[in-house]
């Protein structure tokens, strides 16, 4: 199967744009294979889109931007009426994200409380992997293992996840997570997020090898110099500020800074990306005599002995640490290959661990799979192992997709719980 690609999937809308044209707004119109009752869903905050399902087919919105603006704001407002207006859809409920402070949350409580209609929260990671499933039309289909893979999704009590492993029942609407990746925490919270270093020091601290830290990291620009890296070493320590996190786009960052690669980035994911393209160019298969990961009993990944790896690479001869800004791009090059293929192969050993039997349908969902290095590796496997990966084809595997994600398990739900209606 030829896959679009997801980077090029929606075109945002200009923040200064006028209120949308009911008959321009849609970006895509899918199939549903099957009748479902009228919802309407509403995103996320990052790349917000609109969702409406009227009968057998789903109408997306072009990609909002971030919902961080008043004219943000006003554009998306307009584009929910304008789906409706352009549907005749009259949704039995709305759909949307778990976090209670996003203005898709509080728009659709108040669209809710209107209308009369249930708002039903979405797992974020949920809403990833119902919309692979939903482009797919397996709404049929009894179980699925599904890996959710991004930066960032409110998880249940306040977690933050972003590297789960989900199994998915669409015929009932059930759905359980098995496990995440090994919390890392983020020093200086989402800053984290930008400084790829900071997730590198979390590592070291996790591994027990904190008096690494200022050898490593005390040149980078903006870290504070030992003072700096000191600090943030007493604030793991004491919880102060460093909140953990699943995510598998931190733990991408880890590895970024771990091998100097982008310590200081200008935007969320940009390290990454230039880890996935140093990757690219290292294409040798990397063969471990031992594995790098661990399916620990709680049902989470550790990565840790893939990251005890990477730190190796960051030492000189002797074993004593370099700074990070002086390993070469040959070295940070193999790096980055050993990173992506480990973690693959670390992903693929996660979801078999549940024994799925032949043939399960794993759809694979979120930002990270953007990573056209990783998702060639995952998906390899899984077709080794006899699974089925399914990936987004006309949409994007990351946050523009959350919407028709939201509305196809809340239409799901809606069927399982109380038939058409």
């Amino acid at each position: 199967m030829k896959y679009l690609s997801p980077r090029r999937a929606f075109a945002p809308l200009s923040e200064s744009a006028a209120a949308p044209d009911p008959s321009a707004v849609v970006a895509h119109c899918l199939p549903l294979g099957r009748s479902f009752p009228d919802v309407l869903a509403v995103g996320a905050f990052l790349k917000a889109t609109i969702t409406v399902i009227r009968g057998d087919q789903a109408w997306i919105s072009r990609d909002l931007g971030n919902l961080d603006s008043p004219a943000a704001i006003t554009a998306f407002e307009q584009t929910v009426e304008a789906m409706l207006a352009l549907t005749g859809a009259e949704p039995v409920c709305i759909a949307h994200d778990l976090h209670p402070d996003f203005h898709s949350t509080r728009f659709a409580t108040r669209f809710a409380a209107e209308r009369g209609i249930p708002a039903l929260a979405i797992q974020h990671h949920l809403a990833h992997m119902g919309a692979v499933l939903g482009e797919h039309q397996r709404q049929e289909a009894t179980a699925c293992l599904g890996l959710a893979l991004d930066g960032f999704g409110l998880g249940p009590e306040n977690a933050a996840w972003g590297g789960e492993l989900l199994a998915v029942t669409p015929s009932s609407g059930a759905w359980l997570r098995h496990g995440g990746l090994a919390p890392l925490a983020q020093p200086g919270g989402d800053v984290a997020a930008r400084q790829p270093w900071r997730m590198a020091l979390a590592a070291l601290h996790r591994l027990g090898r904190a008096d690494e830290a200022v050898a490593r990291f005390a040149d980078v620009s903006g870290s504070g110099g030992p003072k700096g890296v000191a600090l943030l070493l007493r604030m793991m320590e004491q919880g102060f500020n460093s909140p953990s996190t699943s995510s598998c786009g931190r733990l991408f960052d880890a590895a970024c800074g771990l091998l100097g690669v982008l310590p200081i980035a200008t935007f969320e994911g940009e390290a990454p990306m230039a880890l996935e393209k140093l990757a690219a160019s290292h294409p040798d298969v990397c063969l471990f005599a031992d594995p790098v990961w661990q399916v620990l009993a709680d049902g989470s990944l550790s990565c840790d002995p893939l990251l005890d790896r990477l730190m190796a690479l960051g030492c000189d001869a002797a074993g004593a640490p370099l700074a990070c800004s002086t390993l070469p791009v040959g070295q940070q090059a193999a790096g980055a290959a050993l990173f992506h293929r480990g973690l693959a192969a670390a992903l693929v050993d996660w979801v078999m661990a549940q024994a799925p039997a032949p043939g399960t349908l794993v759809p694979l969902g979120g930002g990270c799979f953007f990573n056209t290095v990783l998702r060639s590796a995952v998906v390899a496997g899984l077709q080794a192992r006899g699974l089925t990966p399914l990936l987004p084809v006309a949409l994007s595997p990351g946050d523009p997709a959350i919407s028709f994600g939201q509305a196809w398990c809340a239409a799901a739900h809606w069927v399982a719980q109380r038939g058409k209606g």
